[in-house]
């Protein structure tokens, strides 16, 4: 895929999935804005560290990209958390940030973006939903109803928008070999690589995924290969059910 000419923004850039979204863009020839917390690792073409849950830095981010890179392309909602347990185990400050990252923080973003996008023509939007917003499993009440949530959102601002020439799509991973998941397994007192192994014994495909493996979707939908898919939620889950 040739990316040549294109600029990017990329949201949660500094994890495991951002990384690699933001490699191959740049490496398919694209300039790339990058956006979290902390990006100064994170080798691209304009870096714009700010906190997702501060509504003037979510509103102001497509901008912001636009006039640092020259323009603005495509935009990857990649940014998100995650918060364990049943809601009787969770509480207002865990649904308050999974909110605010998980479902605001991509509304802003995209309700900033689009008029951008428009201006210029069109271009693609492509968000991180989860296999567990389409198919909710147990014991993650407040991340599914997010990752449902921004799956819901993606859907129908794929089909308000695609007269614009805008394509709006998303990302439903299972499991991801990231960091965050290595640090949830640790938290919950598993050797990581032990767990990991055990885990790629429950899927068909025989592995969880690698960031490449969502990366490389990702840049598929954003790209012209994509250009009949609006509105669309891809699950990327080795042909492992959500359980």
């Amino acid at each position: 895929m040739d990316f040549t000419g294109k600029h990017v923004l990329v949201t949660g850039a500094a994890g495991g999935i951002g990384q690699a979204i933001v490699k191959m863009f740049r490496a398919s020839g694209a300039t790339v804005a990058v956006a979290d917390l902390d990006v100064s690792g994170v080798d691209a073409d304009a870096h714009l560290s700010g906190d997702l849950t501060d509504a003037s830095y979510a509103d102001t981010l497509p901008k912001a990209a636009h006039q640092a890179l020259g323009g603005l392309d495509i935009v990857i909602n990649n940014a998100g958390i995650m918060r364990r347990g049943p809601v009787t185990d969770s509480t207002d400050a865990d649904f308050d940030l999974s909110m605010d990252v998980n479902v605001k923080a991509p509304f802003r973003i995209c309700r900033a973006a689009i008029p951008l996008l428009a201006e210029n023509g069109g271009g693609a939007i492509v968000n991180t939903a989860s296999c567990w917003g389409v198919h909710p499993g147990p014991n993650h009440a407040i991340y599914c109803m997010t990752k449902a949530a921004i799956a819901s959102l993606t859907q129908c601002m794929g089909r308000d928008h695609a007269h614009l020439g805008i394509r709006i799509n998303a990302v439903c991973p299972n499991e991801v070999d990231t960091p965050m998941l290595r640090t949830g397994l640790e938290m919950r007192g598993f050797d990581p690589n032990t767990a990991i192994q055990e885990l790629d014994k429950t899927v068909p495909i025989g592995r969880i995924a690698q960031p490449d493996d969502i990366a490389e979707v990702v840049l598929f939908l954003a790209s012209d290969h994509a250009r009949y898919m609006c509105g669309e939620l891809v699950e990327i889950n080795g042909g492992k059910p959500v359980s």
